[in-house]
């Protein structure tokens, strides 16, 4: 077991992995080039869901990560920080209906407890939702987590000081060649038995892998206080259309610029609604034709949201991989370099439960997780950046 761990990116990956290694009792050292939850994490829609996936290695590893995010609620880590709640799959047209109809049975097939909810029903206990709804499917066990708060809470538990606004430049290797010793920034040097990168788009440059992660933009919304309706929403209300926009449906593609819905009642008695997934685009900007559509859809699907009013926009720029799946595990030849990033928007759910697994490596262990479908070695052009 190593006695000291460099981790680079102090998103939710990072925190976690911090959390994990000191409670083994290994000194951790975290770098960020900005401060906690900066980038993606911190414009992270909060769901802990398998709702969306297929069957296969991102829903196995969602699944796993819900049951981690139970446990550390239960064992005070996450405690008021994740609300458990179910999500619900709503589908306003024929197309969409044999859309759920075929998601339902990939869902269940895989073990995911999942409800299916004829038009009566619909019409007669969730009378939020417009008239136009065919069908809907509640999704069990699931949850909302605000990303920033569950780094800070991660932080907190584990102890760590952040080295703020020092990003990592460069990987050392010994001599030999052989194995890391540490990282560079511009502050000068910094030995440790191993390195963890964790840092998002800016793994890229350390691992050389542009071209390989690349920044996928998302837009959110937030609403004031609405208790009311709030409080007539059983859960996250996800149009089909979502699962479209993640090309999550096997054999169609995610566009470029995918426009989706989810309306999520926060505990605040606001809605968190979004949103899109976008290849371009300044990362940190909202447009007025993505906010009007999203609304309006938002308006279409539960019409009392016409009365509320909307408080603010913002964006984030998520971490995603060419061939849709994060990158996780050991890094080539070197034994004591690791990497856990591309997670796109599902960082928040698969985060911590990836990290979970790589202290495992880290520490000699084999990983609760099956972690062979992210394996770093699936591009051979990864490298350490010289």
């Amino acid at each position: 077991m190593p006695s000291s761990v460099i981790v680079a990116g102090a998103g939710i990956v990072g925190a976690a992995l911090a959390y994990f290694l000191s409670a083994r009792g290994i000194r951790v050292e975290l770098f960020d080039e900005e401060a906690p939850a900066a980038q993606a994490s911190g414009a992270a829609d909060g769901a802990v869901s398998v709702a969306s996936k297929r069957p296969g290695a991102m829903m196995t590893t969602a699944l796993a990560g819900i049951a981690l995010y139970r446990k550390l609620a239960r064992d005070g880590v996450f405690a008021d920080l994740f609300k458990p709640r179910s999500t619900f799959l709503v589908a306003a047209s024929d197309a969409e209906c044999e859309v759920l109809e075929a998601h339902c049975a990939a869902l269940s097939g895989a073990g995911v407890r999942v409800t299916k909810i004829d038009r009566a029903t619909v019409a007669e206990k969730f009378r939020v939702l417009s008239p136009d709804v065919g069908m809907a499917a509640e999704v069990h066990d699931e949850g909302h987590a605000i990303g920033y708060q569950i780094v800070h809470g991660l932080l907190r538990a584990s102890g760590i000081a952040v080295r703020r606004r020092e990003k990592v430049q460069r990987i050392l290797v010994s001599s030999d060649g052989t194995c890391v010793k540490g990282v560079a920034t511009a502050k000068g040097e910094y030995t440790a038995d191993a390195v963890i990168i964790a840092s998002g788009l800016g793994s890229a440059d350390l691992l050389g892998l542009s071209g390989t992660l690349i920044p996928r933009k998302g837009q959110l919304l937030v609403t004031e206080r609405a208790p009311a309706l709030n409080g007539r929403m059983p859960g996250a209300m996800m149009s089909c259309r979502y699962l479209l926009s993640k090309g999550s449906q096997k054999g169609r593609p995610a566009p470029a610029r995918g426009l989706a819905l989810v309306v999520d009642p926060l505990r605040t008695g606001q809605f968190l609604i979004g949103g899109t997934r976008e290849d371009h685009g300044d990362r940190r900007t909202n447009d007025l034709d993505a906010v009007s559509k999203i609304l309006a859809d938002a308006v279409a699907l539960i019409p009392g949201l016409v009365d509320v009013r909307l408080l603010r926009c913002f964006a984030g720029a998520r971490t995603a991989v060419v061939d849709g799946l994060p990158i996780i595990g050991r890094v080539g030849s070197f034994g004591n370099l690791f990497v856990a990033t591309g997670f796109e928007g599902d960082g928040i759910c698969l985060g911590p439960v990836s990290a979970e697994s790589v202290v495992a490596m880290v520490c000699g262990e084999k990983p609760a997780l099956n972690l062979d479908p992210f394996t770093p070695s699936r591009f051979p052009k990864l490298r350490i950046a010289a």
